[in-house]
């Protein structure tokens, strides 16, 4: 016997377990996975793949580059982390066209050198590369950099820095002596006899004075004014600092700008304060019963830490007197109460700097207690 067909509700119910096994499966797949969590990945660092900020300056036959350094870069065992940096220059005939492509100029730029990753590691607010030129006849330069990551790749060229340098640049100075007082360190110097180019004369418009100290390098001359004579005084020193000096001749450039030498030699000065104060002025002593008042001028010095005061009722006594004071003593004033009525007393004041040294003893003055 043939078995029958299956009516419309079974068909209904096979349609309903098939849909209810598709839910189940689809919850299944939703269903968390067993097992811990993994932390959430940190977000990938960026690393600047370029500068717009390219800039330069010369110095005698140097120019000197400079940009800002990057303010962050892969860890050292990242592919990502900046390892060199490639300097680019072309040499421009001066009247050629100012635009270029970033294709033409990498048809035409040479390589002419590199910061290492020790000095990008080192560096501090921006980087800089020195390139020393042969200055034989005039030219522009154009300079771009690249930076270079730890799996070889290199960014795009930054910007495009552009310089016409100036070959008749005057030679530096020599430095040729010192003097030393208490008021300044003078620096004395003999004027370039040429030109970096051997030509004459001297494109000279005067000089610059550079201090470097141990707690501060030398960023901008001493000098506010352009100097025109061959000698300057430092008055901004400080006793028992080390100094290093250095003079650069400044000439006039091609654009119409101001060019520094190199540096001359250097002269190291370190100047110990052996200067002692003027003395102080001794008024006649105030008199009361059982006291004298003592009142001295300050001294003008602006090292000056203080007096001493000196007594003795023998004016032919060798000196120094009885100190009165057991200390260096601020006060321009004194009162004397261990004295004797119808005694005379003799004083002197000496002033003491901050380096220890004494000043030449006052006037002596005296005075009798009533």
């Amino acid at each position: 016997m043939p078995a029958p067909l299956p009516t419309s509700a079974s068909k209904r119910k096979s349609a309903a377990r098939h849909l209810l096994l598709v839910f189940a499966v689809t919850a299944l797949s939703l269903a968390p996975t067993c097992g811990k969590r993994k932390p959430p990945l940190p977000p990938i660092e960026r690393i600047p793949q370029r500068t717009e900020r390219l800039t330069g300056t010369q110095r005698g036959n140097q120019i000197i580059l400079s940009w800002p350094a990057p303010l962050r870069n892969a860890g050292d065992g990242s592919v990502q982390s900046i390892r060199r940096v490639d300097v680019y220059r072309v040499a421009e005939k001066l009247r050629a066209p100012l635009p270029m492509t970033e294709e033409e100029f990498a048809t035409r730029a040479i390589l002419v050198g590199s910061v290492t990753y020790d000095e990008i590691k080192k560096a501090g607010v921006n980087l800089t590369y020195t390139d020393t030129l042969e200055l034989t006849e005039p030219a522009r330069l154009r300079y771009a950099i690249k930076y270079v990551n730890a799996s070889g790749e290199r960014a795009a060229f930054s910007n495009f820095f552009l310089m016409e340098p100036t070959a008749r640049v005057a030679a530096p100075p020599t430095i040729t002596g010192k003097e030393e007082s208490e008021a300044a360190n003078t620096i004395i110097w003999e004027a370039p006899k040429a030109n970096i180019d051997g030509s004459t004369p001297v494109n000279l418009l005067g000089y610059n004075v550079y201090r470097t100290a141990a707690s501060t390098a030398a960023q901008n001359p001493l000098n506010q004014e352009l100097i025109t004579a061959t000698q300057y005084q430092d008055k901004t020193f400080k006793f028992g600092e080390k100094y290093i000096y250095v003079v650069r001749s400044v000439s006039l450039s091609t654009e119409g700008q101001r060019v520094e030498s190199l540096d001359s030699n250097p002269l190291e000065l370190t100047q110990d304060d052996k200067y002692p104060p003027s003395a102080p002025t001794l008024a006649q002593p105030g008199v009361a019963p059982g006291r004298l008042a003592l009142f001295w001028s300050a001294s003008p010095e602006p090292d000056v830490a203080g007096y001493l005061l000196y007594r003795s009722t023998d004016p032919n006594a060798p000196k120094p007197w009885t100190l009165l004071t057991p200390a260096v003593y601020t006060k321009t004033t004194f009162t004397d109460q261990n004295v004797e009525a119808s005694k005379t007393y003799y004083y002197y004041v000496i002033a003491v700097d901050n380096a220890g040294n004494k000043s030449q003893p006052s006037e002596v003055v005296s005075e009798t207690v009533p």
